[in-house]
């Protein structure tokens, strides 16, 4: 029997099957292509209610890679555990999950923007949206951290290699000579000099071997994974919006029992390629001066690295008694997120120019010497950043 896919013609005919919606909401009702890596249809009903049909693509084999599972997991999670129910708003609003033809159903969230997009159209970084950000990936990991029965939740969903320490980078522990056909020859470049740094490759090493899993972590925790609310400006001086969530956290794809650190990191690393991105370069530039003539100054988006830093170390002070080392890891791994995003840009864009060497150097410096970077990143010492 062939797959089910999923279409404009058919949607409305599969949702009135599965009781969400009805025969006489079809008529007057909107149908929308979003554009993603998923067939993605946003349906428009007359009493203005939208919902988000997402639909896994078919690889090769005619199978899919099972991630919406992943995503439902996250919301059997909180209605599994009732007493963590309160940061339910914090997520995306799944209501429909169909594992046997890869098909999931969000209620679509539209007061709220993609928060990548917000900075990259507004050119603007209040404190206050990192600062959220911060404390609501605190409230994440600290209501979730060392708890046995969550833990069995999500180990018990994933397969038995998942649960061990996961391989952070893929691809560059040794070079095979299938590789140059498949790279470009600016990739050939990136890993050359990968290769030259020894001390990378042994901090990655040595991260990995680090990597304790302790709570709930979201792994991928880009900024256009995050949500911002259209209030909320609104929402922090007007104590009638108590109960909006200011940012949310979508895309749990990913998601599983963890390490803190590579979420915080994550998160750092998608701020700091608005600078790094933002770069100008050219071959008679020294890789130093190119840093200081950033279009998006490190000094314009450092507030905000901070701010997201420091509220989440208030939300959560006991991980640095737990994880003494904490902040120079959640600079490795920061470092680690931009390496990844090189490898991304190279296989989706084939291109390592001299912006792609900035970024090595960047995350060398992040990997290799953490401590030494945090006053670069931070502006200011490791003492001042923990709570007193």
């Amino acid at each position: 029997m062939p797959p089910f896919l999923l279409s404009s013609q058919n949607v409305f005919s599969y949702l009135i099957s599965q009781g969400l919606c009805t025969q006489q909401e079809q008529s007057l009702s909107q149908i929308e292509l979003k554009p993603a890596k998923n067939f993605n249809l946003l349906l428009t009903f007359p009493d203005g209610r939208q919902l988000l049909v997402k639909q896994e693509r078919l690889n090769r084999e005619g199978k899919t890679a099972g991630e919406f599972l992943q995503e439902w997991q996250i919301h059997n999670f909180f209605q599994t555990f009732s007493e963590i129910s309160h940061i339910r708003p914090y997520l995306s609003e799944a209501v429909h999950f169909d594992a046997e033809n890869s098909i999931i159903v969000f209620n679509y969230l539209n007061n709220y923007r993609d928060l990548h997009d917000f900075y990259l159209k507004e050119n603007f970084f209040p404190t206050k949206i990192a600062a959220a950000v911060g404390a609501t990936l605190a409230s994440i990991h600290r209501i979730t951290f060392d708890n046995q029965n969550y833990r069995a939740f999500f180990q018990k969903s994933e397969d038995a290699s998942s649960q061990e320490t996961p391989k952070l980078i893929r691809g560059l522990d040794r070079i095979t000579p299938e590789i140059f056909g498949r790279v470009p020859a600016d990739g050939l470049k990136f890993f050359s000099l990968y290769q030259r740094y020894d001390s990378l490759g042994q901090a990655i090493a040595n991260l990995t071997n680090a990597f304790t899993p302790c709570c709930l972590t979201h792994n991928d925790l880009k900024l256009n994974n995050i949500l911002l609310s259209l209030d909320w400006e609104a929402v922090f001086f007007d104590e009638s919006f108590s109960d909006e969530s200011i940012v949310r956290f979508i895309d749990w794809e990913r998601c599983r029992w963890g390490d803190p650190a590579s979420d915080l990191g994550k998160a750092i690393a998608s701020y700091l390629q608005f600078w790094l991105y933002s770069l100008v370069t050219s071959k008679s530039i020294a890789i130093e001066e190119s840093l200081r003539l950033a279009t998006t100054p490190l000094q314009v988006i450092q507030p905000s690295i901070t701010a997201m830093l420091t509220t989440y170390l208030a939300y959560f002070p006991e991980i640095l008694q737990h994880r003494p080392d904490f902040l120079q890891r959640v600079v490795q791994f920061c470092g680690l997120a931009l390496i990844q995003a090189i490898q991304a840009a190279l296989q989706h864009e084939k291109t390592f120019g001299n912006s792609g060497i900035c970024m090595l150097q960047v995350a060398k410096s992040l990997l290799c010497r953490p401590e030494a970077s945090i006053p670069t990143i931070f502006g200011m010492q490791i003492s001042d950043l923990a709570p007193v």
